[in-house]
Order: structure tokens, then C-alpha cells, then sequence
């Protein structure tokens, strides 16, 4: 059995999906700044979460919906997933974004399953609150640890690939670890690095 997870914002999709949702509702400069300061360490992953999706508080559940089933996927990723298959991987999503974006990208690249977060929906509009798989920091590599040991996948049979600093946790239980265009704090941590927008890049590795 051999196992390849990926981050979805800004790995599997070109950019974060809270930045679209924030300049649809009009706080992208607010979201950004703190996107982009978790991405690179600097903040607690739960607390700055909690932070961006409180500001999207109000904006119609349906916009949210139908802009996330069109985000921009990344260049190569779909070829990237359909060769890992053809080797024999699960492939598997985790997002510390949220289940209305990884969903939609799911039936056009063909991972297998996605966890992910969910806005929390009321009388049709965000709530401004958020819980779900990806919340913490250290999300990403307890619940791959846990499907390591339900799949009986080994440390050396596992990738990971992703951007930013949430993404380390899951280095730390895979013997392939990708830095995919990636923040600095994520690159120290990896033994391969890709920093071409193309996915296909990955199969090298392979």
C-alpha cells in the first residue's frame, strides 16, 4: 500500500480559497495579511483561521458555494494525481481550507478523498465560524498517522506535498517530503523541492 497526500490551497489550487472569498466580500487586504503570515509561521494555525473566517461573517452562503466549485487548479495537477494512481497511490487531500472548495476539485482530479474544514452556514450566509478535520497546526500529521496505520501504510510508502508551515506536521510522518512552490520554513523541513508551478514535476520523484 502507498500513500501520497497533498495540501490543497496554493498546491492542488493556484492561491488561497479564503483570499477569493475574502475579495468577493470585500476584507481581502484584512485576510491576506494573515494568511499569509500563518503560511509562514508566524501565527498560531487555529487562532488565525478563526480569525480570517470571522471576518467573512455575512457574505451568502450560495456566492461562497458556487465560487469555490471554480477555483483555479493548479498547473499539472490533474496529470500529477492520474500518474501517482497508475503507480498504485491513494491519493488523499488535506485542507486546512474548507470541504466547499476540496469537494468540487475532487470530481475534476480524481483524488480518492479530501478533509478538509467547514464554514458553518446560517439562514444562507456564514456565520463567521468554521470547525472541522484541519483546524490545528498539528492536524495535518495526526490524521496521517491515523490513516497510515487504518491502511497499513508505511513511513517509507508515504508523500507528502505541500506549501506552508501547517504542512509540516505530515513531513514528519513521510519519507518523500515535497516543498511545492513553497514558504521558506516548509523548504527547510523538506528533502524535495519543486519551485516550477507545475505538478507534473512531481512524478520525477517518483
Amino acid at each position: 500500500m502507498k500513500l501520497c497526500v497533498f495540501d490543497f490551497d496554493s498546491t492542488l489550487m493556484d492561491g488561497e480559497t479564503i483570499d477569493f472569498l475574502a475579495k468577493a466580500h470585500g476584507v481581502e487586504k484584512e485576510v491576506s495579511t494573515i494568511t499569509e503570515a500563518a503560511m509562514r509561521g508566524e501565527l498560531d494555525f487555529f487562532e488565525s483561521l478563526s480569525t480570517r473566517v470571522g471576518l467573512l461573517k455575512g457574505m451568502n452562503a450560495k456566492i461562497a458555494e458556487e465560487m469555490c466549485a471554480c477555483l483555479p487548479l493548479m498547473n499539472g495537477a490533474k496529470e500529477a494525481i492520474s500518474g501517482l494512481k497508475a503507480k498504485g497511490y491513494t491519493v488523499v487531500v488535506f485542507s486546512g481550507g474548507f470541504r466547499i472548495a476540496t469537494t468540487p476539485a475532487k470530481a475534476i482530479l480524481g483524488f480518492d478523498v479530501d478533509f478538509a474544514n467547514v464554514l458553518h452556514v446560517r439562514d444562507g450566509h456564514l456565520s463567521g465560524l468554521v470547525g472541522g478535520d484541519m483546524m490545528f497546526g498539528f492536524s495535518k500529521g495526526d490524521m496521517l498517522r491515523r490513516l497510515q496505520n487504518l491502511l497499513h501504510v508505511s513511513y517509507e510508502n508515504t508523500i507528502a506535498v505541500g506549501d506552508g508551515a501547517n504542512d509540516i506536521s505530515m513531513f514528519e510522518c513521510a519519507a518523500k517530503k515535497v516543498a511545492f512552490c513553497a514558504k521558506p520554513i516548509l523548504k527547510n523541513a523538506a528533502n524535495i523541492v519543486i519551485d516550477e508551478k507545475d505538478m507534473r514535476n512531481l512524478l520525477q520523484f517518483i
